[in-house]
Protein backbone atom coordinates (compact mmCIF):
# COMPACT_ATOMS: atom_id res chain seq x y z
CA UNK A 1 0.00 0.00 0.00
CA UNK A 2 2.86 2.16 0.85
CA UNK A 3 4.13 1.70 -2.93
CA UNK A 4 0.55 2.47 -4.46
CA UNK A 5 0.20 5.84 -2.11
CA UNK A 6 4.01 6.98 -2.95
CA UNK A 7 2.52 6.55 -6.80
CA UNK A 8 -0.58 8.52 -6.17
CA UNK A 9 1.69 10.87 -4.93
CA UNK A 10 3.92 11.22 -7.49
CA UNK A 11 1.03 11.28 -10.20
CA UNK A 12 -0.62 14.00 -8.16
CA UNK A 13 2.59 16.01 -7.94
CA UNK A 14 2.72 15.53 -11.43
CA UNK A 15 -0.59 17.12 -12.79
CA UNK A 16 -0.54 19.96 -10.16
CA UNK A 17 3.12 20.79 -11.27
CA UNK A 18 2.00 20.12 -14.47
CA UNK A 19 -1.05 22.72 -14.67
CA UNK A 20 1.11 25.18 -12.73
CA UNK A 21 3.89 24.88 -15.41
CA UNK A 22 0.99 25.99 -18.14
CA UNK A 23 1.12 29.53 -16.28
CA UNK A 24 4.94 29.72 -16.07
CA UNK A 25 5.27 28.39 -19.42
CA UNK A 26 2.84 31.41 -20.93
CA UNK A 27 4.69 33.86 -18.50
CA UNK A 28 8.18 33.01 -20.09
CA UNK A 29 6.78 32.17 -23.70
CA UNK A 30 8.16 28.92 -23.87
CA UNK A 31 6.06 25.59 -24.55
CA UNK A 32 4.75 23.76 -21.75
CA UNK A 33 6.35 20.55 -23.30
CA UNK A 34 9.99 21.56 -22.18
CA UNK A 35 8.84 22.14 -18.34
CA UNK A 36 6.91 18.65 -18.59
CA UNK A 37 9.67 17.10 -19.72
CA UNK A 38 12.22 18.58 -17.29
CA UNK A 39 10.19 17.57 -15.06
CA UNK A 40 10.58 13.62 -15.90
CA UNK A 41 14.00 14.11 -15.91
CA UNK A 42 13.77 15.35 -12.66
CA UNK A 43 11.82 12.14 -11.42
CA UNK A 44 15.11 10.06 -13.18
CA UNK A 45 16.02 10.43 -9.49
CA UNK A 46 13.39 9.28 -7.20
CA UNK A 47 11.86 6.47 -9.82
CA UNK A 48 13.89 4.20 -12.56
CA UNK A 49 11.67 3.96 -15.51
CA UNK A 50 12.69 2.04 -19.04
CA UNK A 51 9.39 0.65 -20.81
CA UNK A 52 9.93 1.93 -24.00
CA UNK A 53 6.73 0.04 -24.64
CA UNK A 54 4.57 1.32 -22.21
CA UNK A 55 5.78 4.66 -23.36
CA UNK A 56 4.88 4.22 -26.79
CA UNK A 57 1.21 2.96 -26.13
CA UNK A 58 0.37 5.99 -23.75
CA UNK A 59 2.57 8.70 -26.23
CA UNK A 60 0.00 7.00 -29.60
CA UNK A 61 -3.10 7.53 -26.92
CA UNK A 62 -2.00 10.79 -26.00
CA UNK A 63 -1.45 12.03 -29.79
CA UNK A 64 -5.12 10.69 -30.58
CA UNK A 65 -6.43 12.71 -27.66
CA UNK A 66 -4.33 15.76 -28.62
CA UNK A 67 -5.30 15.42 -32.26
CA UNK A 68 -8.98 14.68 -31.65
CA UNK A 69 -8.79 18.26 -29.93
CA UNK A 70 -7.09 20.15 -32.44
CA UNK A 71 -9.17 18.94 -35.21
CA UNK A 72 -12.36 19.17 -33.75
CA UNK A 73 -11.35 23.13 -33.15
CA UNK A 74 -10.27 23.70 -36.91
CA UNK A 75 -12.44 25.77 -38.92
CA UNK A 76 -13.32 24.19 -41.90
CA UNK A 77 -13.92 27.71 -43.34
CA UNK A 78 -9.79 28.33 -42.80
CA UNK A 79 -8.70 25.62 -43.63
CA UNK A 80 -10.41 24.98 -46.73
CA UNK A 81 -8.37 27.55 -48.55
CA UNK A 82 -4.90 26.20 -47.19
CA UNK A 83 -5.00 22.52 -48.32
CA UNK A 84 -2.78 22.96 -51.31
CA UNK A 85 0.09 24.02 -49.35
CA UNK A 86 -0.38 22.33 -45.96
CA UNK A 87 -1.03 19.19 -47.30
CA UNK A 88 2.57 20.24 -49.58
CA UNK A 89 4.57 20.70 -46.37
CA UNK A 90 3.07 17.34 -45.27
CA UNK A 91 4.24 15.01 -47.65
CA UNK A 92 6.74 17.32 -50.12
CA UNK A 93 8.09 19.52 -46.65
CA UNK A 94 8.45 16.02 -44.60
CA UNK A 95 10.45 13.68 -47.21
CA UNK A 96 12.46 16.85 -48.00
CA UNK A 97 13.41 17.57 -44.12
CA UNK A 98 14.01 13.94 -43.94
CA UNK A 99 16.71 13.90 -46.60
CA UNK A 100 18.99 16.90 -45.41
CA UNK A 101 18.68 16.22 -41.98
CA UNK A 102 19.48 12.44 -42.32
CA UNK A 103 22.46 13.08 -44.60
CA UNK A 104 23.75 16.05 -41.97
CA UNK A 105 23.13 13.10 -39.48
CA UNK A 106 24.98 10.61 -41.05
CA UNK A 107 28.42 12.85 -41.46
CA UNK A 108 27.80 14.39 -37.66
CA UNK A 109 28.01 11.27 -35.95
CA UNK A 110 29.14 8.45 -38.55
CA UNK A 111 26.18 6.89 -39.16
CA UNK A 112 25.37 4.23 -41.70
CA UNK A 113 23.17 6.40 -44.46
CA UNK A 114 20.04 4.42 -43.25
CA UNK A 115 20.24 5.12 -40.20
CA UNK A 116 21.09 8.72 -40.71
CA UNK A 117 18.26 8.99 -42.90
CA UNK A 118 15.79 7.24 -40.57
CA UNK A 119 17.10 10.46 -37.58
CA UNK A 120 16.15 12.55 -40.26
CA UNK A 121 12.40 10.68 -40.68
CA UNK A 122 11.68 10.76 -36.99
CA UNK A 123 12.52 14.61 -36.72
CA UNK A 124 10.89 15.32 -40.18
CA UNK A 125 7.54 16.15 -39.24
CA UNK A 126 6.54 19.01 -37.46
CA UNK A 127 4.26 18.31 -34.04
CA UNK A 128 0.82 18.99 -33.33
CA UNK A 129 0.69 18.96 -29.54
CA UNK A 130 3.84 21.63 -29.85
CA UNK A 131 1.99 23.94 -32.82
CA UNK A 132 -1.64 23.79 -31.52
CA UNK A 133 -0.53 24.75 -27.82
CA UNK A 134 2.12 27.75 -28.81
CA UNK A 135 -0.54 28.89 -31.88
CA UNK A 136 -3.51 28.54 -29.68
CA UNK A 137 -3.38 31.71 -28.29
CA UNK A 138 -1.25 34.08 -30.14
CA UNK A 139 -2.39 36.90 -32.65
CA UNK A 140 -0.89 35.26 -35.66
CA UNK A 141 -1.86 35.91 -39.48
CA UNK A 142 -4.82 33.40 -39.51
CA UNK A 143 -4.01 32.14 -42.71
CA UNK A 144 -0.47 31.22 -41.53
CA UNK A 145 -2.08 29.93 -37.80
CA UNK A 146 -4.00 27.41 -40.07
CA UNK A 147 -1.63 26.55 -42.65
CA UNK A 148 0.68 25.15 -39.99
CA UNK A 149 -2.12 23.69 -37.75
CA UNK A 150 -3.28 21.66 -40.76
CA UNK A 151 0.48 20.68 -41.79
CA UNK A 152 0.98 19.46 -38.15
CA UNK A 153 -2.17 17.54 -38.16
CA UNK A 154 -1.45 16.05 -40.92
CA UNK A 155 1.94 14.65 -41.59
CA UNK A 156 2.73 12.41 -39.21
CA UNK A 157 1.96 9.39 -41.40
CA UNK A 158 4.68 10.56 -44.09
CA UNK A 159 6.58 10.45 -40.75
CA UNK A 160 5.71 7.23 -39.81
CA UNK A 161 5.96 5.93 -43.15
CA UNK A 162 9.40 7.25 -43.64
CA UNK A 163 10.42 6.13 -40.14
CA UNK A 164 8.47 2.40 -40.49
CA UNK A 165 10.54 1.93 -44.16
CA UNK A 166 13.98 2.67 -43.22
CA UNK A 167 13.52 0.46 -40.05
CA UNK A 168 12.32 -2.45 -42.28
CA UNK A 169 15.18 -1.23 -44.71
CA UNK A 170 17.67 -1.10 -41.92
CA UNK A 171 16.79 -4.78 -41.05
CA UNK A 172 15.54 -7.05 -44.31
CA UNK A 173 18.23 -5.55 -46.86
CA UNK A 174 16.61 -5.37 -50.75
CA UNK A 175 13.39 -4.12 -49.06
CA UNK A 176 11.29 -2.85 -52.15
CA UNK A 177 10.67 1.14 -52.24
CA UNK A 178 7.99 0.48 -54.24
CA UNK A 179 6.28 -1.64 -52.06
CA UNK A 180 6.62 1.44 -49.65
CA UNK A 181 5.47 4.18 -51.68
CA UNK A 182 2.62 1.57 -52.39
CA UNK A 183 2.02 1.48 -48.81
CA UNK A 184 2.20 5.47 -48.21
CA UNK A 185 -0.37 5.90 -50.56
CA UNK A 186 -2.79 3.06 -48.94
CA UNK A 187 -1.96 4.24 -45.62
CA UNK A 188 -3.32 8.28 -46.47
CA UNK A 189 -5.82 7.00 -48.49
CA UNK A 190 -7.50 4.93 -46.14
CA UNK A 191 -6.81 7.66 -43.65
CA UNK A 192 -8.82 10.32 -45.32
CA UNK A 193 -11.84 7.66 -46.27
CA UNK A 194 -12.22 6.28 -42.77
CA UNK A 195 -12.21 9.54 -40.91
CA UNK A 196 -14.66 10.73 -43.17
CA UNK A 197 -17.13 8.13 -42.83
CA UNK A 198 -16.38 7.72 -38.71
CA UNK A 199 -17.21 11.49 -38.68
CA UNK A 200 -20.43 11.28 -40.20
CA UNK A 201 -21.03 8.52 -38.01
CA UNK A 202 -19.97 9.79 -34.79
CA UNK A 203 -22.13 13.06 -35.21
CA UNK A 204 -25.20 11.22 -36.54
CA UNK A 205 -25.21 9.39 -33.27
CA UNK A 206 -24.45 11.68 -31.01
CA UNK A 207 -27.24 14.12 -32.63
CA UNK A 208 -29.46 11.22 -32.25
CA UNK A 209 -28.55 9.32 -29.12
CA UNK A 210 -30.63 10.53 -25.89
CA UNK A 211 -28.19 10.11 -22.74
CA UNK A 212 -29.78 11.23 -19.23
CA UNK A 213 -25.93 12.53 -18.36
CA UNK A 214 -24.59 15.07 -20.39
CA UNK A 215 -21.32 14.33 -19.53
CA UNK A 216 -20.78 11.08 -21.05
CA UNK A 217 -21.11 12.71 -24.33
CA UNK A 218 -17.52 13.60 -24.99
CA UNK A 219 -16.56 10.21 -23.28
CA UNK A 220 -18.72 8.94 -26.61
CA UNK A 221 -16.63 11.35 -28.56
CA UNK A 222 -13.40 10.47 -27.59
CA UNK A 223 -14.04 6.38 -27.30
CA UNK A 224 -15.31 7.15 -31.40
CA UNK A 225 -11.30 8.90 -31.71
CA UNK A 226 -10.05 5.93 -30.33
CA UNK A 227 -11.77 3.20 -31.93
CA UNK A 228 -11.16 5.27 -35.62
CA UNK A 229 -7.33 5.37 -34.97
CA UNK A 230 -7.78 1.41 -33.87
CA UNK A 231 -9.83 0.09 -36.57
CA UNK A 232 -8.14 2.31 -39.90
CA UNK A 233 -4.47 1.22 -38.11
CA UNK A 234 -6.00 -2.52 -37.70
CA UNK A 235 -6.79 -2.55 -41.78
CA UNK A 236 -3.73 -0.38 -42.92
CA UNK A 237 -4.18 2.91 -42.92
CA UNK A 238 -3.22 5.85 -41.19
CA UNK A 239 -5.28 6.11 -37.68
CA UNK A 240 -3.37 9.37 -36.89
CA UNK A 241 -4.88 10.90 -40.11
CA UNK A 242 -7.99 9.39 -39.66
CA UNK A 243 -8.72 10.92 -36.00
CA UNK A 244 -7.78 14.24 -37.25
CA UNK A 245 -9.88 13.99 -40.46
CA UNK A 246 -13.02 12.94 -38.20
CA UNK A 247 -12.13 15.31 -36.06
CA UNK A 248 -12.85 17.98 -38.39
CA UNK A 249 -15.79 16.43 -39.69
CA UNK A 250 -17.69 16.97 -36.48
CA UNK A 251 -16.23 20.31 -35.31
CA UNK A 252 -17.60 21.99 -38.35
CA UNK A 253 -21.00 20.04 -38.02
CA UNK A 254 -23.85 21.14 -36.21
CA UNK A 255 -23.09 19.09 -32.74
CA UNK A 256 -25.09 18.74 -29.69
CA UNK A 257 -23.41 18.90 -26.76
CA UNK A 258 -20.64 20.97 -28.77
CA UNK A 259 -19.88 22.95 -25.43
CA UNK A 260 -19.46 19.67 -23.18
CA UNK A 261 -17.21 17.95 -25.26
CA UNK A 262 -14.56 20.51 -26.46
CA UNK A 263 -14.46 21.61 -22.71
CA UNK A 264 -14.04 17.86 -21.96
CA UNK A 265 -11.41 17.35 -24.62
CA UNK A 266 -9.24 20.17 -24.11
CA UNK A 267 -8.81 19.48 -20.68
CA UNK A 268 -8.15 15.71 -21.21
CA UNK A 269 -6.19 16.70 -23.61
CA UNK A 270 -3.86 18.72 -21.78
CA UNK A 271 -3.71 15.96 -19.43
CA UNK A 272 -2.66 13.53 -22.10
CA UNK A 273 0.24 15.93 -22.53
CA UNK A 274 1.43 16.31 -19.46
CA UNK A 275 1.64 12.40 -18.86
CA UNK A 276 3.14 11.97 -22.27
CA UNK A 277 5.98 14.79 -21.90
CA UNK A 278 6.73 13.76 -18.60
CA UNK A 279 7.31 9.69 -19.32
CA UNK A 280 9.24 10.60 -22.22
CA UNK A 281 11.54 12.64 -20.13
CA UNK A 282 11.35 9.50 -17.70
CA UNK A 283 12.90 7.99 -20.30
CA UNK A 284 16.11 10.07 -20.69
CA UNK A 285 19.01 10.79 -17.98
CA UNK A 286 20.62 13.90 -18.45
CA UNK A 287 24.23 12.31 -18.70
CA UNK A 288 23.42 10.89 -21.53
CA UNK A 289 21.77 14.13 -23.49
CA UNK A 290 25.15 15.54 -22.48
CA UNK A 291 27.24 13.03 -24.36
CA UNK A 292 25.28 13.79 -27.80
CA UNK A 293 25.29 17.44 -26.71
CA UNK A 294 26.87 18.92 -29.70
CA UNK A 295 26.53 16.94 -32.33
CA UNK A 296 22.88 17.16 -31.41
CA UNK A 297 23.56 20.98 -31.66
CA UNK A 298 24.74 20.81 -34.95
CA UNK A 299 21.77 18.18 -36.21
CA UNK A 300 19.39 20.43 -34.80
CA UNK A 301 21.24 23.86 -36.33
CA UNK A 302 21.30 22.16 -39.54
CA UNK A 303 17.50 21.52 -39.47
CA UNK A 304 16.21 24.97 -38.27
CA UNK A 305 18.39 26.95 -40.14
CA UNK A 306 18.62 24.28 -43.35
CA UNK A 307 16.44 21.62 -43.61
CA UNK A 308 13.26 23.07 -42.51
CA UNK A 309 13.93 26.50 -44.98
CA UNK A 310 14.77 24.25 -47.93
CA UNK A 311 11.56 21.95 -47.75
CA UNK A 312 9.36 25.05 -46.85
CA UNK A 313 10.71 27.49 -49.94
CA UNK A 314 10.61 24.36 -52.02
CA UNK A 315 7.14 23.02 -51.13
CA UNK A 316 5.43 26.10 -51.38
CA UNK A 317 7.48 27.36 -54.38
CA UNK A 318 3.98 27.84 -56.76
CA UNK A 319 1.86 28.82 -53.75
CA UNK A 320 0.80 32.84 -52.29
CA UNK A 321 2.96 33.23 -49.75
CA UNK A 322 5.63 35.67 -49.55
CA UNK A 323 9.07 35.83 -48.30
CA UNK A 324 8.28 36.82 -44.84
CA UNK A 325 5.62 34.40 -44.46
CA UNK A 326 7.82 31.53 -45.88
CA UNK A 327 10.14 32.40 -43.06
CA UNK A 328 7.62 32.36 -40.42
CA UNK A 329 6.62 28.71 -41.48
CA UNK A 330 10.18 27.67 -41.60
CA UNK A 331 10.67 28.93 -37.88
CA UNK A 332 7.12 27.71 -36.37
CA UNK A 333 7.88 23.88 -37.33
CA UNK A 334 8.37 23.13 -33.75
CA UNK A 335 9.22 19.49 -33.00
CA UNK A 336 7.73 18.08 -29.84
CA UNK A 337 6.06 14.75 -29.14
CA UNK A 338 5.73 12.57 -32.42
CA UNK A 339 9.17 12.70 -33.34
CA UNK A 340 10.41 11.61 -29.89
CA UNK A 341 7.49 8.90 -29.95
CA UNK A 342 8.85 7.90 -33.07
CA UNK A 343 12.16 7.91 -31.85
CA UNK A 344 11.11 4.53 -29.55
CA UNK A 345 10.66 2.85 -32.81
CA UNK A 346 14.44 2.05 -33.15
CA UNK A 347 15.14 1.35 -29.76
CA UNK A 348 11.80 -1.21 -29.61
CA UNK A 349 13.07 -2.43 -32.82
CA UNK A 350 16.61 -3.53 -31.76
CA UNK A 351 18.48 -1.18 -34.23
CA UNK A 352 22.03 -0.80 -32.89
CA UNK A 353 22.01 2.69 -32.36
CA UNK A 354 18.85 3.52 -31.10
CA UNK A 355 20.01 4.70 -27.72
CA UNK A 356 21.88 7.22 -29.22
CA UNK A 357 19.36 8.07 -32.17
CA UNK A 358 16.40 8.54 -29.17
CA UNK A 359 18.74 11.01 -27.13
CA UNK A 360 19.36 12.92 -30.00
CA UNK A 361 15.98 13.48 -31.01
CA UNK A 362 14.98 14.55 -27.23
CA UNK A 363 18.07 16.91 -27.60
CA UNK A 364 16.44 18.20 -30.64
CA UNK A 365 13.09 18.84 -29.22
CA UNK A 366 13.99 20.60 -26.58
CA UNK A 367 16.68 23.20 -28.33
CA UNK A 368 13.28 22.97 -31.06
CA UNK A 369 10.99 23.84 -28.14
CA UNK A 370 12.95 26.56 -26.14
CA UNK A 371 14.67 28.17 -29.08
CA UNK A 372 11.82 28.38 -31.46
CA UNK A 373 9.06 28.37 -29.48
CA UNK A 374 9.80 31.29 -26.61
CA UNK A 375 11.13 33.36 -30.45
CA UNK A 376 7.84 32.85 -32.81
CA UNK A 377 6.12 35.79 -31.35
CA UNK A 378 9.23 38.04 -31.43
CA UNK A 379 9.46 36.96 -35.44
CA UNK A 380 5.83 37.21 -35.93
CA UNK A 381 6.04 40.94 -34.69
CA UNK A 382 9.63 41.76 -36.55
CA UNK A 383 7.86 40.14 -39.85
CA UNK A 384 4.58 42.20 -39.35
CA UNK A 385 2.56 39.14 -38.95
CA UNK A 386 0.61 39.71 -36.42
CA UNK A 387 -2.77 41.39 -35.42
CA UNK A 388 -4.81 39.85 -38.51
CA UNK A 389 -8.53 40.47 -37.93
CA UNK A 390 -10.72 37.83 -38.20
CA UNK A 391 -13.57 39.23 -40.21
CA UNK A 392 -15.62 36.76 -41.23
CA UNK A 393 -16.90 34.12 -38.83
CA UNK A 394 -19.74 32.91 -37.26
CA UNK A 395 -20.02 30.01 -34.29
CA UNK A 396 -22.67 28.13 -33.08
CA UNK A 397 -22.42 26.29 -29.63
CA UNK A 398 -25.68 24.06 -27.65
CA UNK A 399 -25.77 24.10 -23.73
CA UNK A 400 -29.16 21.81 -23.07
CA UNK A 401 -30.47 21.49 -19.93
CA UNK A 402 -29.91 18.43 -18.76
CA UNK A 403 -32.75 16.10 -20.45
CA UNK A 404 -35.35 18.97 -21.00
CA UNK A 405 -36.09 19.55 -24.47
CA UNK A 406 -35.22 23.85 -24.13
CA UNK A 407 -31.23 24.31 -24.97
CA UNK A 408 -29.26 27.54 -25.07
CA UNK A 409 -27.72 28.24 -27.98
CA UNK A 410 -24.55 30.32 -28.15
CA UNK A 411 -24.62 32.08 -31.35
CA UNK A 412 -21.78 34.31 -32.34
CA UNK A 413 -22.07 37.44 -35.07
CA UNK A 414 -20.49 37.29 -38.27
CA UNK A 415 -20.48 40.36 -40.31
CA UNK A 416 -23.19 38.72 -42.60
CA UNK A 417 -25.78 38.67 -40.14
CA UNK A 418 -28.78 39.98 -41.25
CA UNK A 419 -29.42 40.99 -37.76
CA UNK A 420 -26.29 43.44 -37.24
CA UNK A 421 -27.64 47.20 -36.86
CA UNK A 422 -31.56 46.08 -35.81
CA UNK A 423 -32.87 46.32 -32.32
CA UNK A 424 -34.69 42.87 -30.45
CA UNK A 425 -37.95 44.31 -31.13
CA UNK A 426 -36.96 43.94 -34.74
CA UNK A 427 -36.29 40.49 -34.70
CA UNK A 428 -38.85 38.39 -35.26
CA UNK A 429 -37.99 35.07 -33.60
CA UNK A 430 -40.15 32.02 -32.73
CA UNK A 431 -42.34 31.70 -30.08
CA UNK A 432 -41.15 30.77 -26.61
CA UNK A 433 -37.72 31.80 -27.94
CA UNK A 434 -35.53 34.33 -25.65
CA UNK A 435 -32.33 36.17 -25.69
CA UNK A 436 -31.34 35.85 -22.47
CA UNK A 437 -27.80 37.53 -22.59
CA UNK A 438 -25.22 39.21 -24.65
CA UNK A 439 -21.47 39.20 -24.44
CA UNK A 440 -19.58 42.02 -26.32
CA UNK A 441 -15.98 43.14 -26.08
CA UNK A 442 -15.70 40.93 -22.83
CA UNK A 443 -17.92 42.68 -20.80
CA UNK A 444 -22.25 40.72 -20.50
CA UNK A 445 -25.02 42.94 -21.74
CA UNK A 446 -28.70 42.63 -19.85
CA UNK A 447 -30.65 42.14 -23.45
CA UNK A 448 -33.58 44.77 -23.67
CA UNK A 449 -36.32 45.37 -26.04
CA UNK A 450 -34.00 48.32 -27.25
CA UNK A 451 -30.67 46.54 -27.56
CA UNK A 452 -29.02 46.71 -31.36
CA UNK A 453 -26.92 43.93 -31.91
CA UNK A 454 -23.41 44.42 -33.91
CA UNK A 455 -20.82 42.10 -35.25
CA UNK A 456 -19.09 40.10 -33.05
CA UNK A 457 -21.74 40.16 -30.59
CA UNK A 458 -22.20 36.60 -28.84
CA UNK A 459 -26.20 35.79 -27.97
CA UNK A 460 -27.25 32.97 -25.83
CA UNK A 461 -30.73 32.33 -27.22
CA UNK A 462 -32.57 29.86 -25.14
CA UNK A 463 -35.22 28.08 -27.38
CA UNK A 464 -36.76 24.28 -28.43
CA UNK A 465 -34.78 21.76 -29.72
CA UNK A 466 -37.21 22.25 -33.11
CA UNK A 467 -36.90 25.63 -33.39
CA UNK A 468 -33.16 25.60 -33.85
CA UNK A 469 -32.76 25.72 -37.25
CA UNK A 470 -35.53 28.58 -37.64
CA UNK A 471 -33.94 30.39 -34.66
CA UNK A 472 -30.03 30.37 -37.08
CA UNK A 473 -31.66 30.57 -40.00
CA UNK A 474 -32.80 33.97 -38.64
CA UNK A 475 -29.80 35.22 -37.10
CA UNK A 476 -27.13 34.00 -39.53
CA UNK A 477 -29.41 33.87 -42.87
CA UNK A 478 -30.01 31.12 -44.60
CA UNK A 479 -26.46 30.25 -46.19
CA UNK A 480 -25.04 30.24 -43.02
CA UNK A 481 -27.37 28.17 -41.10
CA UNK A 482 -26.76 25.27 -43.46
CA UNK A 483 -23.19 24.97 -42.51
CA UNK A 484 -22.33 26.74 -39.60
CA UNK A 485 -18.68 26.59 -38.21
CA UNK A 486 -17.94 25.52 -34.53
CA UNK A 487 -16.50 28.53 -32.11
CA UNK A 488 -12.47 27.62 -31.24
Amino acid sequence: MQLIGFLLFLISVMLITGVLATRFSSKLGLPALVLFMIAGMLLNNLIYFDDVRLTQFFGTLALIIILFDGGIQTKWEKVRPIIGPATSLATIGVFITTIVTGFAATLIFDLSLLEGLLLGAIVGSTDAAAVFSVLGNKNFNKRLTATLEAESGSNDPMAVFLTVMFIEMIQIPGTSIWTAIGSLFLQMGLGLLFGFLFGKAVVWVINSIKLDISGLYPILALGAAIFTYAITDYLGGSGLLAVYVMAVFIGNSDLTYRFTILRFSEGFAWMMQIVMFTLLGLLVFPGDLLSVAWKGILVAIVLMFIARPIAVFISTMLMKFSVNDKIFISWAGLKGAVPIVLATYPMAAGIENGDLIFNTVFFIVLISALIQGSTLTWLAEKLNLTGDDDNEYASIELIHLGSADPEIMKVTMPKSSPVIGLTLNDIELPVDTLIIGITRDKSLITPTGSTMIERKDTLYVLCDKEKRREVKAILLGNEKSKKPAPES
